[in-house]
């Protein structure tokens, strides 16, 4: 049963977004030069653009506000909120027995940026955010996941200048990064207070191809304090991307390295040093198929135990044009390597810092670890503003000798004879609402298999979802 509170903030959300479309007053019109907003700022290009006279839009005077009488100089701010209510019954399996396993809470956050030009040549980027959480009677609390009182996210200096026939961009200071895919790196826009960086990103460009290289340490939340970097948990390598040509495939090739201090491996412990060397490729395959492939080895050490890891995800699709709402369906597997037995030599891969929420279950409770994902869904536009969104996931383990672990990469069953980790359900619908408001909902629905039941308490696992964000 969903609790009457969720229903009161469900209708007054519902309400809201209905309303709230009447008041942009279809801003969409006449939007010649005007970028898209994207989810990382600093990939908006505002350089072109300058607000019509009247506005359009309520925003626009902020976006291209000159600061020199020549115009070489010139600031752009925007900013972005977003709220969550979240439902759950049986969380993570209702383990432990002692502790609470159903809550509803609201997460929100808030970030405000400001981008300012000098020439073409240097540009400072400063982007400010809190991230708050109501009460989370849930294990773990109120988790740094979800709650940073009041923090720096990024602050860096671009430096642009030519180098040969391409351009070469250095960025030192606070970053969030994106690579790829976000298998291995992402800024986790599902958490609520977000990943960054500190350190150096250099990327340079020329036709298709940009080559980012990386040496930077993360920096973890401290709810109540300033947000420094950790110097033990290093990213670093180079990440090559070729941009596919129109109806063409892409192309990714990277070696990233990383550490981490004092870590546990299915009963290897010591200081943490890997590398990991990968690929993907996208792209159509004929007419209405496409496919994705994307795979990587890792070598290094945890202690005095040698590492040898990998992963290897695929996805194939369709798109069935001719079908109300133009759907496109879609089957996928993952794999990523468990270790065969407790202690010494590392089988076990290390996801990094990645998006599982895309791929291994809206519910988060399986990590790129120890595990293998058969998949498959699809997704229709229900209108030009709206899609539908099905999601089905069987997970098994790797190996029964190695824990399972969660999204975040922490270990929480071990102690299984059985592979077989449970069935997710995910169904997401989103709609926009002109230019600046989207909103989404969700269910997901996790039938707990046989390797949770001789693990611990084994109560299926609901998740009942509603968010809006608001970009100006």
């Amino acid at each position: 049963m969903i609790p009457d509170a969720f229903h009161r903030a469900a209708a007054a959300a519902a309400l809201l977004l209905v309303t709230a479309p009447l008041a942009l007053a279809r801003q969409d019109a006449a939007d010649e030069g005007r970028p898209a907003y994207q989810f990382l700022r600093q990939r908006e290009d505002w350089s072109a653009f300058r607000a019509a006279s009247p506005a359009r839009d309520l925003f626009d005077p902020l976006k291209h506000v000159a600061l020199s009488d020549d115009g070489d100089v010139w600031l752009s701010v925007g900013g972005r909120a977003e709220a969550r209510l979240e439902s759950w019954r049986g969380f993570n399996f209702g383990a432990p027995p002692t502790a609470n396993h159903d809550d509803e809470f609201l997460l929100s956050r808030l970030l405000v940026h400001g981008d300012l030009h000098a020439g073409e040549h240097l540009r400072v980027f400063v982007e400010g955010k809190t991230a708050q959480s109501t009460e989370r009677d849930l294990p773990g609390g109120r988790r740094d996941l979800d709650f940073d009182s009041l923090d720096l996210q990024q602050a860096f200096v671009d430096v642009d200048f030519a180098v040969g026939d391409g351009r070469l961009l250095l960025r030192p200071g606070r970053q969030m990064l994106q690579l790829g895919a976000q298998r291995l790196v992402s800024p986790l826009p599902w958490g609520n207070s977000l990943r960054t960086w500190e350190g150096l990103t250099a990327e340079y460009r020329q036709g298709p191809w940009t080559i980012t290289g990386l040496a930077t340490a993360y920096v973890p939340v401290d709810q109540t304090d300033f947000n420094d970097r950790d110097d033990d948990t290093l990213l670093y390598g180079v990440y090559a991307h070729r941009a596919p040509a129109q109806g063409g495939r892409g192309l990714e090739l990277y070696a990233l390295g990383n550490t981490r201090d004092s870590v546990t491996v299915n009963g290897t412990s010591g200081d943490e040093r890997r590398e990991t060397f990968g690929a993907r490729s996208w792209g159509p395959i004929s007419g209405p198929f496409d496919y994705e492939v994307e795979g990587a080895w890792q070598i290094g050490e945890v202690g005095d135990g040698d590492v040898s890891a990998w992963f290897l995800a695929a996805q194939a699709g369709w798109r069935a044009a001719e079908l109300a709402g133009k759907p496109r369906f879609w089957l996928g597997l993952d794999f990523a390597s468990g270790d065969s037995a407790p202690g010494g030599d590392v089988g076990t891969f290390h996801q990094l810092f990645p998006l599982g929420h895309a791929y291994f279950g809206f519910i988060d409770a399986i990590g790129r670890q120890n595990i293998q994902d058969t998949s498959a869904g699809a997704k229709w536009s229900l209108d030009a503003q709206s899609h539908l969104a099905l999601g089905l996931h069987a997970f098994r383990l790797m190996d029964t000798d190695d824990a399972l672990y969660n999204a975040g990469g922490a270990p929480y069953r071990t102690g299984f004879s059985s592979k077989e980790v449970g069935y997710e359900v995910d169904v997401l619908v989103d709609r926009s609402f002109g230019r600046h408001l989207a909103a989404y909902a969700g269910y997901s629905h996790l039938f707990a298999g046989d390797a949770i039941r001789e693990s611990g308490p084994d109560d299926d696992v609901d998740f009942l979802y509603l968010g809006a964000r608001y970009t100006f």
